[in-house]
Order: structure tokens, then C-alpha cells, then sequence
């Protein structure tokens, strides 16, 4: 694996992880004002965090690929 697959695999790894915990600190912050929309709020949140990691695994993927 050379530097730019693992660079790569780095910043889509850091993008996940921005991401997914931009997702859980917006959902608390919505369950907290309206705490009887916490099902909906929790599924919308569990899906979008399932399509991060989803793409964040793609991503690490390529950049496998692609480098070598």
C-alpha cells in the first residue's frame, strides 16, 4: 500500500467520522427539543449514519484500488 492509499483511506475515514458525529450531536440536540419525535428522529439518524459508512468504506476502497 503505498502513502496516497493510505492518505487516501485517511481523510475518507476522517470524513466519516466528522460526519456521523455531526449527525448524532444534531439528533440529541433535536431530541432534546422535541423529545416525543426521538423514534423518528433516532431512525433518520441510524439510516444516515448506515449511508456514511456505506460510502466510507467505498471510498476507502478506490483509494486501495486506485493506488495500486
Amino acid at each position: 500500500m503505498g502513502p496516497l492509499a493510505a492518505i487516501g483511506a485517511g481523510l475518507a475515514v476522517i470524513g466519516a467520522a466528522l460526519g456521523i458525529g455531526k449527525i448524532g450531536g444534531n439528533a440529541m440536540e433535536a431530541i432534546a427539543r422535541q423529545p416525543e419525535a426521538a423514534g423518528k428522529i433516532q431512525t433518520a439518524m441510524i439510516i444516515s449514519a448506515a449511508l456514511i459508512e456505506g460510502v466510507a468504506l467505498f471510498a476507502v476502497v478506490v483509494s486501495l484500488l486506485v493506488a495500486n
